[in-house]
């Protein structure tokens, strides 16, 4: 079907309102919710807060759950399934909804079609895949915990222009500007938890929180300890600020090689319900996740400066052959005061 351009106006606004619930929906997804009747917005509104009522049952709130003859905008797929609310479905069906329109299915599997069918069934008409890309990307770490159990991860990487992290000596503030670490602070606010290794912890004694509290949030602190070398609860890791998890040997799967098995560690980080992940770490971990495929996108600041041959690689990777390259493809490009920032994704 060819969706008019008022169709898709309220998508999009639709998908603007669901960033609003990023921080605060917790293991849900974002979802935006649009009514309109006669091509006009009567009603507007997103998923709040874990465990409260979902977009469209606010945006029904605010027309007295009468929408007879009207058109529903939702990124979404409606829940037909009791969680800690009642099902989207229901409400929907019985406010006289006429028409609705689903930017993508829901993934999970208590829902998963099942709700396009009930309203099929129940009588109303229903189009999927209304800016569906634009919906998927902003629930990327949903889809990809529902699918896999794994959580999306964001490897965030402060370089030198000659691709260093760090001195020999493990010294690394600071490399980038200051506008680079403020926008850290909102990268940090996007993720359910930030994942390091214990040697950021031991070298520079990182807080790991996000400094602005304005944004809202405070993501789990993840250490990956394969030696059990954090004993000292003095550490700013340890801080009042946000929960910390450190795993280690006594917690974890180690492999023959001595190490924590990345990949368990991060799908016990899905069962929390953690749908993304900032991995801020050293050459070493970023080396090792990357080995076992487990990086996502990079997010790379590089600052015009150059610390030299003895400094710390950006990825501990020690290829021997050029077809042992990895391969990525830039996203985006932008500048950030005198430094550089990259997304990328491994092909």
């Amino acid at each position: 079907m060819a969706f008019t351009q008022k169709d898709t106006e309220c998508m999009a606004l639709a998908l603007k309102l669901s960033k609003l619930g990023q921080g605060s929906v917790g293991a849900n997804p974002m979802v935006g919710c649009v009514i309109s009747s006669d091509d006009k917005i009567i009603a507007k509104d997103y998923h709040r807060q874990y465990g409260q009522e979902h977009a469209e049952i606010n945006a029904l709130n605010q027309i007295k759950h009468k929408a007879g003859n009207c058109k529903l905008y939702v990124t979404l797929e409606p829940c037909s399934h009791q969680g800690k609310t009642p099902p989207c479905i229901d409400a929907i069906i019985k406010a006289g909804i006429k028409k609705v329109y689903v930017a993508t299915l829901d993934p999970n599997p208590l829902v998963s079609g099942s709700g396009v069918k009930l309203l099929i069934e129940s009588g109303i008409d229903v189009e999927v895949g209304l800016l569906e890309n634009s919906a998927i990307e902003i629930n990327r770490g949903f889809i990809k915990r529902m699918n896999t159990g794994l959580p999306f991860i964001t490897s965030k990487i402060a370089m030198s222009l000659d691709g260093r992290v760090a001195m020999k000596s493990g010294e690394s503030k600071w490399i980038t500007s200051e506008a680079s670490r403020e926008d850290v602070q909102l990268l940090r606010s996007q993720n359910q938890a930030i994942v390091t290794g214990s040697g950021t912890i031991l070298n520079d004694n990182p807080m790991l929180t996000v400094r602005n509290k304005k944004l809202r949030s405070k993501p789990l602190r993840v250490v990956i300890d394969s030696s059990n070398s954090i004993t000292d609860k003095s550490l700013n890791i340890f801080s009042s600020d946000s929960d910390t998890l450190v795993l280690n040997k006594d917690n974890s799967k180690i492999l023959d090689n001595g190490k924590i098995d990345l990949e368990l560690a991060l799908k016990k980080l899905g069962e929390m319900g953690i749908n993304n992940v900032l991995l801020e770490s050293g050459s070493g971990l970023n080396g090792a996740m990357m080995k076992s495929r487990l990086i996502d996108e990079f997010i790379i600041y590089t600052a015009p400066v150059i610390l030299g041959s003895d400094a710390q690689p950006m990825i501990e990777l020690p290829f021997k052959k050029m077809s042992e390259k990895i391969s990525l493809s830039i996203i985006e490009i932008t500048q950030v005061a005198t430094d550089i920032k990259i997304r990328a994704k491994p092909l």
